[in-house]
């Protein structure tokens, strides 16, 4: 039978199996397989001796004489879901030198995802000291007997990834509900990292090409749409990019690895121009066009380009003058001048190869993992922006580690208002959802705060993503109704406020989940689930990713954050910044500081420079302005709040609150201040009125600017 089996795997679907030697490990072992499919015991039954048994529910064996055929036999466990001695059972197996498969999820996903783990699972582990062997079954999730909606196939690709066998982590001093949820979470963290690992290392080395394999399934689907609502097929995506390519060969030359900018908002053309100078070998750096023509002038000198693709129209309607630019000795590259170099014949060809097979040709770009797929630069906040390298394998590892962590099923729409400028724009609003193989509309700004939530219920969207910010403005202007198909609402870039998580939970019943990350990230660093959410914290770590604390003179709790892992960047175009980097040896200096707890989610306490120094206590900025935050409700939803910190003869330094709001006085400031619980050094002491809050195009305060206001 098991020969049987291994060759219908084999024929049907490729089956091939990684680490079978770790199924030699005798018990007590517990195998635990992700739970797609229906066929999921054939792959595992086709390369496991006779001795391993999969525990299946005696209840469910009783449907049909099929069920009790394939479920009640030698190879079985049979258990009773619903009787507290089933795990019982299964203890006094595993304790007599038992192996056991255990599908821990409880039922095939629902959404080709990892879905939750019972933490009968971890009392189980906990209770026989079990050896733990995790098995990542890849492609499963796409054989036609699933329960999710996605796409799927007769026959698709299917590999089986077994881990070593591992031991549960000795928890002592802790009750035993404690001790279960800490296995639990173990356990899933172990299956995660392992379903990344296995991606990638045998996922497709760089961006285009993964986003080809995904076309290549899905060629018809739509993968984005625009503004004005045109929408684009993979197959139409994948051959405009085709097509351009060749158009840049001829403009730009054949220099691979050359510079490249990109001036373009959110619109469709800008992912198909991303691709095109993929597949001519170019490297795309995005500028920044909310930050001016100087700061823009000092990033194209630092990146070196000297070409820079853009569009009439959009200079146009951004009144963007790109004179200063031109005059130092850049090329400017109109896709309105494009197109009509492009023959009749070559879009007929293109798009004929793309019919036949999608992605043909451009999947087999010879592009390396470690090649810079794009360049970035940092929001300059409190200095000038840096230019950041990020490599094909940064992008796609952080893709991956999303991708492990997050439940996004097929059928996910995404909303990206946020700029590809902005790492969390350019990954998480539009190359995740592409590789992914999700429907992305794509709007270019998010300042739109009547329009965004219209859209994002016109489109029935799923997925949003925003700055605390931009989810203020939202919900300022939204009807109740705006946001009723969001199942995903994924804030990062600044601190999520209290008073921001309030209004989402009250107004939309939507609640929102806080991430962070950096540039030189990929961006994401750690990221709040459904799974694992905990308010007010940033999440736990995204799988494969190291961190370390330094400790913080004044700082009691939590330390300088150092993060190491796959998606840490390539490097900085800047060549101080890239000495300081090259010294940590692979180390990234967040220069943040961060507090993780005993289950592993970060708290953020502010950046490094956001620190002052008051009567010798550290006080930190960014709390002080989370704490004002909609504490002020008589002046109106637009009065806003920043703080900074100047020297000080008597206490070192003193807070100083600057806010658009006249009327705002000092006694507002300590009672807001008192009521949030902070201490009185936590209080400003002067406040200076200004027009407005100077802010960055992601909805960020520019403390680089407003440092400047005041100093005037």
């Amino acid at each position: 039978m098991k020969f049987f089996l291994r060759l219908i795997a084999r024929l049907f679907f490729r089956f091939r199996a990684c680490n079978t030697a770790a199924l030699d490990t005798p018990g007590p072992v517990l195998l635990v397989p992700n739970h797609v499919s229906w066929l999921d015991w054939l792959f595992l039954a086709a390369v496991l001796d006779d001795d391993w048994k999969f525990v299946t529910s005696s209840t469910a064996a009783q449907a049909s004489w099929f069920h009790r055929k394939m479920m009640l036999n030698a190879r079985t466990f049979p258990v009773d879901n619903a009787s507290p001695y089933a795990v019982r059972d299964m203890a006094e197996h595993l304790k007599r030198g038992g192996r056991l498969v255990l599908f821990a999820e409880g039922r095939i996903t629902l959404n080709g995802s990892l879905m939750k783990i019972y933490e009968g699972t971890g009392f189980l582990i906990r209770q026989t000291n079990a050896r733990v062997i995790t098995c990542y079954l890849r492609g499963a999730q796409r054989v036609r007997f699933v329960r999710h909606h996605g796409w799927t196939r007769w026959f698709p690709r299917v590999t089986a990834h077994f881990s070593a066998a591992l031991t549960a982590p000795a928890l002592e001093h802790v009750s035993n509900a404690v001790a279960r949820q800490k296995v639990t979470t173990w356990l899933r963290d172990r299956m995660t990292l392992q379903q990344f690992e296995a991606e990638m290392e045998f996922g497709p080395p760089n961006l285009l090409a993964a986003i080809c394999e995904t076309a290549a399934n899905i060629p018809g689907r739509i993968a984005l749409e625009d503004v004005s609502f045109q929408e684009l097929t993979y197959r139409r995506l994948l051959t405009g990019a085709d097509v351009l390519a060749g158009a840049w060969r001829r403009r730009l030359g054949p220099d691979a690895g050359e510079r490249v900018g990109v001036l373009l908002p959110n619109v469709n053309a800008q992912p198909a121009t991303l691709l095109s100078l993929w597949a001519a070998q170019k490297v795309p750096a995005l500028l920044n066009y909310s930050t001016g023509i100087p700061v823009m002038l000092q990033c194209v000198q630092l990146a070196g380009l000297r070409h820079i693709i853009t569009s009439r129209r959009f200079l146009e309607k951004a009144r963007l003058n790109v004179a200063p630019l031109a005059e130092a000795g850049l090329t400017f590259h109109c896709l309105e001048d494009i197109r009509p170099e492009i023959s009749g014949a070559a879009k007929f060809l293109a798009l004929l190869r793309h019919t036949l097979a999608c992605g043909a040709g451009l999947r087999d770009t010879p592009l390396r993992a470690e090649d810079t797929a794009v360049v970035l630069f940092t929001s300059g906040s409190e200095g000038v922006p840096k230019g950041v390298e990020l490599s094909h394998r940064n992008l796609l590892a952080n893709v991956r580690q999303a991708v492990a962590v997050i439940d996004v099923a097929d059928d996910d729409r995404f909303f990206n208002a946020l700029p590809l400028f902005h790492s969390f724009g350019l990954l998480g609003g539009t190359l995740f959802p592409l590789v992914r193989g999700c429907y992305t509309f794509l709007y270019p700004s998010p300042l739109h705060y009547r329009v965004v939530p219209t859209l994002v219920y016109e489109k029935a969207c799923t997925v949003l993503m925003g700055t605390n910010t931009f989810l203020n403005g939202y919900a300022r202007k939204a009807h109740p109704y705006d946001f009723n198909s969001l199942r995903y609402l994924i804030a990062g870039a600044e601190k999520v406020q209290s008073a921001t998580l309030d209004t989402w939970a009250r107004k939309f019943g939507v609640r929102i989940l806080e991430g962070y990350g950096a540039t030189e990230c990929s961006p994401m660093i750690s990221l709040n689930t459904r799974m694992e959410p905990a308010v007010g914290s940033a999440g736990r770590l995204v799988p494969g990713l190291a961190h370390r604390l330094e400790p913080v003179e004044g700082v009691a709790e939590g330390g300088r954050l150092y993060v190491r892992g796959p998606n840490v960047m390539k490097g900085y175009l800047n060549p101080d910044a890239q000495a300081k980097f090259a010294a940590l040896g692979g180390w990234h200096d967040t220069g943040d500081i961060v507090h993780v707890d005993a289950d592993g989610y970060l708290h953020i306490r502010g950046r490094m420079k956001r620190f002052a120094k008051v009567s010798g206590e550290m006080v930190s900025l960014t709390a002080v302005e989370d704490a004002l935050a909609g504490a002020f409700p008589q002046f109106g939803l637009r009065c806003a709040v920043a703080v900074i910190a100047r020297p000080d003869e008597d206490k070192g330094e003193k807070l100083v609150a600057v806010t658009n709001e006249p009327r705002l006085q000092l006694a507002d400031l300590r009672a807001a201040i008192k009521a949030r619980g902070l201490a009185n050094l936590c209080a400003p002491r002067e406040i200076v009125v200004v027009p407005s809050i100077p802010r960055l195009g992601t909805g960020k305060t520019n403390h680089r600017e407003l440092e400047k206001l005041i100093t005037i």
